[in-house]
């Protein structure tokens, strides 16, 4: 080791060969913010229901087309340690709410590029910070006073469509109809029963079947396995289900042993006696009244034979986590033993049932009257399969959604009037601020423009005459302004004004009359993920890194 310092080499002289380290605003601060700002106008242009779609070619040369931003943030394989702060803070937001991804990174990519340029102006991070943070405190306390509707039974068929169609539009233009009448009907199915409105995650599964069209996908109150079954029997009424977590056939011994077979006979009796074992177990099985039997494992032949011979039906699937929604819903406990169960174990399902979709054969576990089920099945249909994967994420973000409503039914102004009504407000709070602060607090309200400016951009208007009418409607109060002549044409005026993606330039229209929400609690989380993000980001004045391994 070298105890000779070169003071003209700075920090890379303390550090080994390979590593580098840079550090300042120009070299750390600048380029980290350049960075966030490309992976944020990268997937800007997915933003809102004209949302363009991405094409990624992963490292397994699978192809994913979508414009769902948790999805292509989590493809892209981001290496740039301030951009893939943005993509955590995406992915994090997406665990926990399901929706709002694309408000993260372009809220945070729009905040980090508005830093850039009060830097460029003279102030220091540091200021920048305390006036973001300033502006974060003052959004969260207006965002519930913007609160515009609520759901006040999410048992309600009418009002839970309602809420969630918002959600579906921006995923899936078009078929937002079909969707949330699928996702609420499936909802209702686990909700019913008394007491608060409660929607678990996994009480609701989605099971993607190519062919056919979109309009012939459905809902079912049961489950569905994606396979046939295994013997003749096809299907069973009244069925009396047992369910076995481990493979059906003879079981091995402990021990390793040799038999010593002598001549025919030895044969025939040792393959009798197992045949006879095995028929005993079968039969004590069928003893109980059980009727369908779901392995967890393999079925042997020879067990395949018997459960024939008793008229008993047989479904397999490799998968535990369909075996513990296949308990929930028939009301069965998975046996680890191969044996008879006592009534308690056996699950009951009205109908059991083969049913073919296309080409494809699925057992359906159907529960119907008035037998209640803690599981309820979407069946998609598509030709296409980025298509059904595009359908399948628009699902689980109207579940999420039914999931946290559920919680706080509290919902906001969506096509970006929210965002335009707290630019408005920070605004404002900017001109009364004397310090510093003024400045960061006006570019914080200035990052809200982004999104009605994208929505905008998105559905092939001028985003700056849409911004400007929107500010002049949000500022326009419906009591203060002189009623019209008669006969004259009145423009939307308040808080509830957001982007008309449908009109042809410079649209604008009252949202709450077209029933365009946002869930508050998704929406106040995105907010604080992306502005933690830009924060981090901002901090940062120096990067060091090691060298790569290899």
């Amino acid at each position: 080791m070298s105890m000779n310092y070169n003071m003209a080499g700075g920090a890379s002289n303390l550090l080994k060969k390979g590593h580098s380290a840079s550090g300042g605003i120009d070299e750390a601060v600048l380029k980290n913010i350049e960075a966030a700002k490309q992976l944020s106008v990268m997937v800007a242009s997915s933003l809102g229901p004209n949302g363009m779609n991405k094409l990624v070619v992963n490292h397994l040369n699978k192809i994913i087309v979508t414009s769902d931003c948790a999805t292509l943030v989590k493809e892209l394989e981001v290496q740039h340690p301030a951009a893939s702060m943005l993509s955590l803070a995406s992915q994090m937001q997406d665990q926990e709410f399901g929706d709002g991804t694309n408000l993260t990174v372009s809220i945070a990519g729009e905040l980090l590029r508005l830093a850039a340029d009060l830097l460029q102006e003279g102030l220091h991070p540091s200021e920048i910070v305390a006036g973001y943070k300033t502006a974060f405190d003052y959004t969260l306390e207006t965002l519930p006073k913007l609160v515009c509707h609520r759901v006040e039974d999410p048992r309600d068929p009418v009002a839970l469509k309602r809420a969630i169609k918002s959600v579906l539009m921006a995923k899936q233009l078009g078929h937002e109809e079909k969707l949330a009448s699928l996702v609420s009907e499936a909802s209702l199915v686990v909700m019913a029963g008394e007491g608060k409105a409660r929607l678990k995650a996994d009480s609701v599964r989605i099971v993607k079947l190519i062919g056919g069209n979109i309009e012939q996908s459905t809902v079912m109150k049961g489950m569905l396995l994606p396979r046939s079954a295994e013997g003749t029997i096809t299907k069973v009424d009244k069925a009396k289900i047992c369910v076995f977590g481990c493979e059906l056939a003879s079981e091995g011994t402990e021990t390793q042993g040799t038999v010593l077979i002598r001549n025919a006979e030895d044969m025939l009796n040792y393959n009798k006696s197992e045949e006879k074992a095995l028929e005993e177990v079968i039969a004590a099985l069928a003893g109980t009244g059980c009727n369908v039997v779901v392995a967890n494992g393999t079925v042997s032949e020879m067990a395949l034979h018997f459960l024939e011979k008793y008229k008993i039906m047989v479904v397999r699937t490799p998968s535990k986590w369909d075996i513990r929604r296949l308990c929930a819903t028939v009301g069965a406990t998975a046996l680890v033993r191969l044996g008879a169960p006592t009534p308690e174990e056996m699950g009951a399902c009205h109908r059991v049932h083969v049913k073919e979709f296309g080409a494809k054969k699925v057992c359906i576990f159907e529960q119907e009257g008035s037998e209640d089920t803690l599981v309820a099945s979407i069946v998609l249909r598509s030709s296409v399969v980025s298509v059904i994967n595009d359908l399948e994420r628009a699902c689980e973000d109207g579940l999420a959604c039914v999931q946290h409503l559920c919680q706080d039914p509290k919902f906001l102004p969506g096509a970006g009037a929210t965002e335009i009504e707290v630019a408005s407000r920070l605004k404002k709070l900017a001109d009364e601020t004397d310090s510093l602060d003024q400045y960061a607090i006006r570019k914080f309200g200035e990052a809200f423009e982004s999104i009605p400016r994208v929505l905008a951009d998105n559905s092939g208007q001028d985003a700056t005459v849409v911004v400007a009418k929107l500010y002049a409607a949000h500022a326009k109060s419906a009591e203060a302004s002189p009623p019209p002549p008669p006969g004259a044409a009145t423009s939307p005026s308040g808080p509830n004004v957001g982007v008309d993606i449908e009109a042809t330039n410079g649209g604008v229209k009252d949202v709450l009359a077209d029933g365009i929400f946002d869930l508050m609690v998704t929406k106040e989380s995105a907010i604080r993920l992306a502005v933690d993000a830009a924060l981090t980001v901002l901090r940062v004045d120096q990067i060091i890194m090691s060298k790569p391994a290899g």
